[in-house]
């Protein structure tokens, strides 16, 4: 009897293991079923891939004509340089033009306004005269007509322009004159600076009366 109660213990303990290992296989066949590692690695291996293609492409927001790297600095263009006018010799060029006026060798351009039949001074000569006196902007730097009274002086001893002029005037005569710097106070300007240096001058000059 004994022998036959061990016999049954023996036979069940074996069964009850060999259910126990049946049951664990199964649950790892299971679990094996449930991640397919071929599949998973797959898987990896295209979302990597879409990841490095988006890191390939372009920016849509970037237009590659309206970069910076492509836009040309302003200070880059060229700036044409400011050129200067000298009102006087643009003046003194302008009323060249003028039919009525007559230019010298000297420079010196005159325009007669009224002509006399009285005489004609000399180098050493006395004369009483008229005049006005302006800039070619119109301002006025000294005028024998404004103060009301002529003015009497030798005809050697005024401006070269003057100089020039008086001796192809008569009495009577009365003439506008556009005197180059070089033929007035030519660098060193005068009338207490009214007459900036290098200036233009123009005169109206009537001569009244030739004095010996």
């Amino acid at each position: 009897m004994k022998n036959q109660y061990l016999t049954i213990l023996l036979t069940v303990f074996l069964m009850v293991g060999c259910s126990e290992s049946t049951e664990s296989g199964a649950e790892s066949t299971q679990s094996g079923k449930g991640e397919n590692p071929v599949s998973s690695s797959s898987a990896n291996r295209t979302e990597s891939g879409e990841s490095s293609a988006e890191s390939t492409q372009p920016e849509k927001d970037e237009n590659p004509v309206t970069s910076s790297s492509t836009i040309a600095d302003d200070d880059s263009v060229a700036v044409e340089p400011v050129v200067e006018i000298d009102e006087g010799k643009a003046y003194l060029h302008i009323n060249a033009q003028n039919p009525a006026v007559k230019v010298l060798e000297s420079g010196l351009q005159f325009e007669i306004l009224k002509s006399g039949t009285g005489k004609t001074p000399g180098l050493t000569s006395n004369v009483v005269t008229h005049y006005h006196g302006t800039l070619t902007n119109g301002e006025v730097f000294d005028s024998s007509v404004e103060r009301g009274k002529p003015a009497e002086f030798p005809v050697n001893r005024v401006i070269a322009g003057w100089t020039e002029a008086l001796q192809m005037m008569k009495e009577g005569d009365k003439w506008r004159l556009v005197i180059p710097p070089h033929l007035g106070y030519g660098e060193r300007g005068a009338a207490g600076g009214k007459i900036p240096p290098n200036t233009v001058l123009i005169f109206e000059v009537e001569l009244i009366k030739v004095k010996e």
